[in-house]
């Protein structure tokens, strides 16, 4: 099996453990791509940066929200 072919079930894994609920595994492949890409030199965009985005954002309205209530209780 190539890198490239390595690198495609690195990533079906991955999005298959995170919807089987298996986060440590869909972690363990994510990083398997992000390696393989890397020492592969594809230069292919990480399909995984949208769920960070998606991650990023709900942080920081957490982090707004937990402002709010602090400031009203305080």
């Amino acid at each position: 099996m190539d890198l490239e072919a390595n690198l495609y079930e690195a990533e079906t894994k991955a999005w298959r453990s995170l919807a089987h609920y298996k986060f440590m595994m869909f972690g363990y492949w994510a990083a398997i791509w992000v390696h393989l890409n890397r020492i592969g030199e594809f230069n292919k965009p990480n399909p995984f940066l949208p769920l960070v985005d998606l991650a990023d954002s709900i942080v920081s309205e957490r982090v707004k929200q937990a402002s709010n209530l602090l400031k009203k209780a305080g």
